[in-house]
């Protein structure tokens, strides 16, 4: 898991968290399982089009990441904010 945190961008990390945010508080119609695949959807288009438009497989993983990490972030804050 490591080598993945090189591929992180955190601009998007926190593009992704605010609109998953968005959509698991404002969209009642998309079920939570999807809110994990719609990030990474995001995190590539993001990627991509932060990079010029350009595509190969590192920008693949890089949004990728960038994307699914969004939600574990929002578990994170989730957790550590429901504990107190």
């Amino acid at each position: 898991m490591e080598f993945l945190a090189q591929y992180v961008v955190a601009l998007i990390v926190g593009i992704c968290l605010a609109f998953g945010y968005i959509i698991k508080h404002s969209l009642n119609f998309i079920p939570n399982k999807y809110i994990p695949l719609i990030m990474g959807i995001t995190g590539v288009i993001l990627n991509v089009w932060l990079n010029d438009w350009t595509f190969n497989p590192g920008i693949l993983l890089g949004g990728m990441a960038s994307g699914l990490a969004s939600t574990g972030a929002f578990e994170m804050i989730r957790n550590i904010t429901e504990k107190r």
